[in-house]
């Protein structure tokens, strides 16, 4: 069987742009944060909602103000 394992040096291609690595990296870890804000305001909101007994406009509202609250601290 033929080896088809590389035998140059490990970086052939261009180098690394460093600045558009941590660009993208902070960019996910915010998409992240803030995705997970969000996931866990809508789970506050419908257990308000469906099992306090505070409607729809009520949960909204909640969620509007976790969304807020979250979004402040997180930042």
């Amino acid at each position: 069987m033929a080896d088809h394992a590389p035998t140059g040096p490990v970086e052939l291609g261009a180098d690394m742009d460093y600045a558009e690595h941590e660009k993208t990296y902070n960019g996910f870890l915010a998409l992240a944060k803030y995705g997970s804000l969000v996931c866990a305001a809508i789970l506050i909101a419908m257990t308000f909602g469906f099992f306090g007994g505070g409607g729809f406009i009520a949960s909204l509202i909640l969620f509007v103000l976790v969304c807020a609250v979250g979004g402040y601290l997180l930042r």
